[in-house]
Order: structure tokens, then C-alpha cells, then sequence
């Protein structure tokens, strides 16, 4: 399906500004809905004079008459008279007699979409937003009905006169967004509530007001009940008043709710305002034990990655008092496999997530191999070409420790008192993984391939964890190439 973006550039004549004032009153097309208990279409014009839907909301309190997705569809020849006279005349536009649609009656709003312009100019429609209300549902409506219906009137009042959305309040937070379904509380000029929906007279009942609230100013309910010495967000007081478009939340008695306020303008002036409220208390939970967990994580984290440092400087430090040149050598090896996991471990951590950008990781292993492996004879140019991409993070130590032992064994045997290259050379296609180190050496002697250490855990860290194969040789005239190749199959499924 074609985004609202998508949509609104195809007919080639919108602009971003236009786009951003659609995004943002499709944000809030659920709340519209939910207060006209009726489906909300927004609609643009074509370049062939017609109008095509970019975004529909469903009412949560009533049935939906668009039981199929109506989003990307022209607009029904029924419509068309009453939604293109509302976007000639900048004018609301109601239907004069109830509309059949699919054997149902419905009644039919159309309200022109009207952007202001940040450096004054007369304000333009750019687009038309309808309210379809199911008339077969058709009962008393209670007086939450009524007021709720009385707000979305308000609301379609000032879209028509670009007075919302507002542009200046903030986006909706990714969790816990208050609905009207969550408590709705209106308030007059003043800041006098004169309706409290039942959810909102609870939340408010939990934090420790147990009175009415109505006929109450919300910022005194608001400050008697926060504790004196808890701090709360200097936004607090213009939102329960009313006076901005902004959000905040109370804490009390380990009661955590959060407020929306849209003030409410005629002709520009304020007359009011919808405060919507929701208790957030278990989503703020949720997201401390969260903040929590991530932190411990990544003190973990940390402290395995220093115990790495401190076992590797400690096997340094072994080697360099060792008298048996063997020994210093063996330690000196197990010194750098250490430090490679560790520099692993750290590139892996910092991101806590199930796979890893490979060349950042692999970047870091060279440049600790140039140092460990240098000495004042050998003179190593290291250089790697291609792209390993993405790989899971159970691959990457693995894969890092062998490309740290290949490396190695090419700078101190096979270019050992001598200047030389090594090439890292990233072959990837969606089936295999190849990688070839390459250096300018002396060579395998004589052809044949050492069985060593090293070559025992490169041998087990490629064939047996990375599933792939591993060939050494030596290269026409001087140098060794090893190839490695992994198959991609395998690195698939861990990644799912």
C-alpha cells in the first residue's frame, strides 16, 4: 500500500509543507474518529479535478462503514459534488439528506483542510477531510456522546480555519499516547472542567482526588494532589490550564498519568480546551525495568570486555619475563587471540544488537594486529578491499579470530625481516562468503601447509563454527594466498 507521502506527491500539487500539515492531522485522525464516532477520510485533489483518499481512521466506539481499506481510491461519485464545494469554498459542507452507502444511511461532512503559511498570507485548502456517522446505529446519545460530538464539531471548526493541527506541539510520544477512549476532560476559558468522562475521573481518583471534577479548575486538582517535594515538568500548569498544546504527566501516590491539551479556538480566539488523559503507570513501569535491564547489560558488558583487557595485558607482561623464547612466543600468540576477542567483544556491545557491520569489527582487528605483529625488521603494509556486509554476532568472533591468525602468520612468517603487502580481499554474494589473505612473502616451505597451533584453530574456527572451507597455497612466483569461503545459508538462519 502507498504511503500518505506517496500518495499526496503523485497528483503533483503539494508541497513538503503541505505533506507535514496532512501527516500531522493524520495523526491524529484516530482521535477524530473516536470523537465523532464516525470514519475519517482525508482526502487531496488530482490533477484531473477529481480527489483520491490518503488516509483513513476507523471510530474505536462505533462500526466502521468502510469495512475495506479505502485508502488510494477515488473519491464515489456521491461524494464528489459536496467534497469539491468544500474545497472551492473553504467552507464546511454538510449533506442535505442522508447518504446510502451499501444499504446504509449515513450523514456526510466535508471539511476543507486549511494550512496556515509561516510568513502571514491568506490561508488555502490543500485538501478535504470527511466524516461519514452511521445513521442504522442511530440511539439517545449519553452526554458523553454529546460532548464528545460537540468536540469533534470544534475541532472540524478550526482544521477549517487552520487552527489545527498545531504545528508547534509535540509528536506524539512512541508509548502510552493518551486517547479519548482513556479519559477525556473539557475545560472552559478559564480552566474550569465541565466534563469528566468516567476513565478520566478515575485515573484522577487513583492519584488521590476523590471528588468531582467538574465545576473544579483542573490546576488546583492538579496541585493538590502532586506531593510538595516531587518535582514535576515546568510545562505542567499551561497544559492543565489549557493554554498550550503540549503534554506532560503527574505522579502520585506511585500513579503515573499522562496529559494531552488541545486548546480549542473560534475564529483564533481560545474558547476552551480537550485535556486527554490516560494512566500510564504500568508503560512507565515497563520502561524503567527496561532502562534498568539495558544498563545492566551494559555494565556486564564493560566488565567482560576490561577482564579481556586485563587477562591479555597480564599474558604481555608473562611474556616479556619469560627467559624461553618458545614460551614468550606461545604467550605472546594466546596475548593477541585475547586482545582480537576483546576488540570483538567491545564493537559487539556497543550496538546490543543480534548482528554486526563486519568491516567496522574487522577494521579494529587489523589495526591491533599491526601492532602486535610489527618488529623492527618486518615492514607490513596491510590494506583490505571488498565488503564483508552484515554478519550475525555469533559469526564475528569466530570469523575475527581466524582473519587475526592468517594475518598474523603473513606479517611475522611469511614477510618475517622484509617489506611486504597483505591483502584482505571481501568477495560477497547471497549465496558465499569469500575471503582471501594474500601477502608478498617468501611462501609456503615447500608447499606444504604448517601444523601448528594457529593453523589447528583456524581449521576448527572456519570448518567447524562457520561451516565453510579453507585452502592455503602459494602464489606464482612469491607469497601465499589462503582462501576462505563460507556459505551464506548457514549465516541466514542464525540471523532469523
Amino acid at each position: 500500500m502507498s504511503t500518505l507521502s506517496d500518495l499526496v506527491y503523485a497528483q503533483g500539487r503539494s508541497r513538503d509543507a503541505d505533506v507535514e500539515w496532512l501527516h500531522r492531522l493524520a495523526g491524529d485522525g484516530q482521535l477524530l474518529a473516536d470523537l465523532a464516532f464516525a470514519d475519517i477520510v482525508l482526502w487531496v485533489p488530482t490533477a484531473d479535478d477529481s480527489y483520491i483518499a490518503v488516509a483513513h481512521a476507523r471510530p474505536s466506539g462505533a462500526a466502521t462503514l468502510f469495512y475495506r481499506d479505502i485508502v488510494g481510491d477515488r473519491v464515489r461519485p456521491q461524494w464528489r459534488t459536496q467534497v469539491h464545494e468544500a474545497f472551492q469554498s473553504g467552507t464546511i459542507v454538510d449533506s442535505a439528506s442522508p447518504d446510502w452507502f451499501e444499504e446504509t444511511p449515513t450523514r456526510v461532512r466535508a471539511v476543507p483542510i486549511v494550512r496556515q503559511f509561516p510568513h502571514g498570507g491568506s490561508p488555502i485548502p490543500i485538501g478535504v477531510v470527511t466524516r461519514h456517522t452511521n445513521l442504522g446505529e442511530t440511539r439517545t446519545p449519553s452526554r458523553q456522546q454529546i460532548t464528545f460530538n460537540d468536540c469533534a464539531d470544534e475541532l472540524f471548526g478550526m482544521i477549517a480555519s487552520a487552527d489545527f493541527p498545531d504545528l508547534a506541539a509535540p509528536t506524539a510520544p512512541r508509548r502510552g499516547a493518551p486517547r479519548a477512549s482513556d479519559g477525556l476532560i473539557r475545560l472552559d476559558v478559564d480552566g474550569i472542567t465541565t466534563f469528566a468522562s468516567p476513565n478520566a475521573l478515575s485515573a484522577f481518583n487513583r492519584m488521590g482526588f476523590d471528588d468531582e471534577l467538574e465545576g473544579e479548575a483542573l490546576v488546583e486538582v492538579t496541585t493538590r494532589i502532586i506531593p510538595e517535594k516531587r518535582q514535576f515538568d515546568e510545562s505542567l500548569p499551561l497544559v492543565v490550564t489549557g493554554r498550550a498544546p503540549w503534554r506532560a504527566d503527574i505522579e502520585a501516590r506511585g500513579v503515573a498519568v499522562s496529559l494531552r491539551t488541545i486548546p480549542l479556538k473560534h475564529r483564533g480566539q481560545r474558547i476552551g480546551a480537550i485535556v486527554l488523559c490516560r494512566d500510564v503507570t504500568e508503560i512507565r513501569h515497563q520502561e524503567q525495568e527496561l532502562i534498568t535491564k539495558d544498563a545492566t547489560i551494559r555494565e556486564i558488558h564493560h566488565r567482560v570486555k576490561n577482564n579481556l583487557q586485563t587477562v591479555a595485558s597480564l599474558l604481555r607482561i608473562q611474556a616479556r619475563r619469560s627467559h624461553s623464547d618458545e614460551a614468550r612466543e606461545a604467550l605472546t600468540q594466546a596475548m593477541r587471540r585475547v586482545s582480537a576477542i576483546a576488540v570483538v567483544h567491545d564493537t559487539l556491545s556497543e550496538g546490543l544488537a543480534q548482528n554486526v557491520n563486519f568491516d567496522e569489527v574487522f577494521a579494529r582487528v587489523m589495526k591491533l594486529v599491526a601492532e602486535v605483529a610489527a618488529s623492527p625488521t618486518t615492514h607490513a603494509r596491510t590494506r583490505s578491499t571488498g565488503q564483508f556486509g552484515t554478519l550475525p554476532s555469533e559469526y564475528a568472533t569466530p570469523l575475527a579470530l581466524a582473519l587475526t591468525e592468517l594475518v598474523t602468520n603473513a606479517v611475522e612468517h611469511g614477510l618475517a625481516g622484509q617489506e611486504g603487502d597483505v591483502e584482505i580481499i571481501a568477495d560477497r554474494t547471497d549465496d558465499r562468503l569469500e575471503v582471501r589473505v594474500r601477502d608478498t612473502g617468501v611462501g609456503l616451505p615447500e608447499g606444504q601447509v604448517g601444523r601448528g597451533l594457529g593453523t589447528q584453530i583456524v581449521r576448527t574456527l572456519i570448518q567447524g563454527e562457520l561451516s565453510g572451507t579453507i585452502d592455503w597455497h602459494t602464489i606464482m612466483g612469491s607469497g601465499t594466498e589462503v582462501t576462505i569461503d563460507i556459505p551464506m545459508r548457514y549465516i541466514a538462519r542464525s540471523s532469523n
